[in-house]
């Protein structure tokens, strides 16, 4: 069974708000707001539109010996401790974010990895 609920909307600007004030905090006239319906999905319906217009799969859970994986081809740094960190090294076609705060060095970092590649053309 749907909820039902409802909200209140200005007549003058189409402002929605969850309760009733004298002045909408829009457009700031006076008694302007009035109440109506709103008729909300069951979620179950909801669910069952973002399957069909997502291809949305449900799958259980697996046991991780289950689970069936691929060695992906990595690109040796330089750097053993940066390949280490990166899990063998950069997989081709990934991105990779390093986060950090300012000056604590991911620019000197990869500037230092770069140089040190021997024919390695970098932008």
């Amino acid at each position: 069974m749907a909820k039902i609920k409802s909200a209140f909307f200005c007549q003058s600007c189409g402002y929605e708000t969850p309760k009733w004030t004298g002045q909408c905090p829009s457009c700031h006239a006076w008694n302007t707001l009035t109440e109506e319906v709103i008729a909300r999905d069951d979620k179950k319906a909801t669910d069952k539109i973002w399957k069909e217009q997502y291809h949305l799969e449900t799958k259980k859970a697996q046991s991780i010996q289950d689970i069936d994986f691929q060695q992906e081809l990595r690109i040796l740094t330089p750097d053993d401790e940066l390949n280490r960190v990166l899990g063998g090294g950069f997989v081709p076609g990934s991105v990779i974010l390093v986060a950090g705060d300012p000056g604590i060095g991911k620019s000197t970092l990869f500037l230092q990895t770069v140089l040190q590649w021997k024919g390695l053309k970098t932008l």
